[in-house]
């Protein structure tokens, strides 16, 4: 009976997870948090999707240091795939406007498709990135990617060059279906990342309960090391990518599973050619839970992150972790309404602040951009701009980008032009920008 009531427990979270995807009991350490009203910004939407060049952007954009943005878009573009197989696209500041160009479009199955985690540079100077699924296997297991500029210069608009590194899924027991979570690197040029799905099977975990991978490269080729199968240990399908710290070890976060079947924050430590598991916290109903977001460290060895609910079907959190010798100390930072639920991993600029977005709160209940402030032991949480749904774009699902001269760039899943091609009803989605 235990058994399966914890399994009902555990189905019931990933339901509201998965809305949240589409879509206080104990004392716990709280800092004061002061909430104002939007200050003055400067909204702009950037480009409007229309199905062609791309439909449900899911992650943020990167920046690079020339101002140029580059993102992916879940479905648009060609191939076989139902509303197309996904994007990569560049914006490119252009007199007073910005100039759209799609990179590559994804043809699936074997070339891959759904790309939902952000684009990233890796230490050559290219572009990296994974989808969800596609690639060179049977079970549909997804693919990891580099993309360089075509070899000669085009007069005309020309697609990037698309290399897969990797195809997941080649075997059973294998890692497969990477989400939402960015790739990190090492200093040698090792790949990191996690899967959904794969590795190690437990109840209640079906194809796998998800991975940390590293993919090595050696004369020309790549392999992969599962460095961490969930079904091992507690928790499993991790939707956020790890964190490297100054010291080289990760970090990372699992919506399901843990102490009290909320999710956990993880780290893995290099140790002797493997790596050690540590659960640095167990989330609960208290203190809010089913962590998608990534966890976010300081320079202090601090770590911050991001839940989507938590008890009383209340609003997600923001939360602080702060070592403290062989512990970790929690701190709750800023609690949202009922109807606010952060998706993605935080963002901080070199003050020290954060900033995030939220699926379905602020004043329109499409979603929001936010700010906290921190001065002294106390936060000051801003909503920088409330998404309507319409035009302007709703749902961001990706996290906030920043460039040198402190503005804001990201995208919304929703919202912008219905094209009649877009799997949102009210649009293909938008890439935004807040000018402070």
């Amino acid at each position: 009976m235990r058994s399966k009531n914890l399994a009902l427990r555990v189905a019931s979270k990933r339901n509201l997870s998965r809305y949240i995807v589409r879509l206080f009991l104990l004392e716990v350490p709280l800092l004061v948090t002061i909430s104002v009203s939007s200050l003055a910004q400067t909204f702009t939407v950037l480009h409007t999707f229309t199905g062609d060049d791309g439909s449900s952007p899911f992650s943020g954009v990167t920046v690079d240091r020339a101002g140029n943005l580059y993102g992916t878009t879940k479905y648009g573009g060609i191939g076989s795939c139902d509303l197309g197989c996904g994007v990569l696209f560049k914006l490119a500041p252009q007199g007073s406007g910005w100039n759209f160009a799609p990179l590559y479009k994804f043809a699936g199955p074997s070339d891959g498709k759904a790309p939902i985690a952000r684009i990233v540079f890796g230490p050559d100077g290219r572009l990296y990135g994974t989808t969800l699924l596609g690639g060179n296997n049977t079970v549909n297991g997804g693919t990891v990617f580099t993309l360089t500029p075509p070899p000669t210069a085009c007069r005309s608009a020309c697609s990037w060059v698309k290399t897969t590194l990797w195809s997941f899924g080649q075997n059973n027991g294998d890692a497969h279906n990477p989400g939402y979570g960015d790739l990190v690197f090492d200093a040698a040029g090792n790949i990191y990342g996690t899967t959904e799905e794969g590795g190690a099977t437990q109840p209640p975990c079906g194809p796998g309960c998800g991975t940390v991978f590293m993919l090595s490269r050696s004369q020309g080729s790549w392999s992969e090391t599962l460095i961490y199968q969930f079904g091992d240990g507690p928790g499993f399908h991790p939707y956020a990518g790890v964190a490297f710290d100054g010291n080289g070890n990760l970090y990372g976060t699992a919506p399901y599973g843990g102490s009290a079947d909320w999710g956990l924050a993880y780290e893995l430590s290099p140790s002797n050619g493997s790596w050690s598991p540590t659960i640095l916290y167990n989330f609960s109903p208290q203190t809010g839970g089913v962590p998608s977001a990534g966890l976010l460290p300081d320079n202090a060895g601090n770590l911050y992150g991001a839940t989507g609910t938590a008890a009383g079907d209340s609003g997600g959190t923001v939360f602080e972790l702060s070592p403290s010798g062989l512990d970790w100390n929690f701190t709750l930072v800023y609690s949202f309404d009922s109807l606010a639920h952060p998706f993605a991993s935080l963002t901080m600029d070199a003050a020290g602040n954060l900033y995030g977005t939220t699926l379905s709160g602020g004043s329109f209940r499409h979603g929001n951009v936010f700010k906290l402030t921190r001065t002294g032991d106390s936060w000051t949480y801003t909503s920088l701009y409330d998404f309507t749904g319409g035009s302007d774009g709703g749902q961001p699902y990706g996290n906030v980008a920043l460039d040198a001269a402190g503005n804001l760039y990201g995208t919304a899943e929703g919202g912008g032009s219905d094209a009649g091609q877009c799997l949102v009803v009210s649009g293909c989605g938008v890439v935004w920008q807040i000018t402070p």
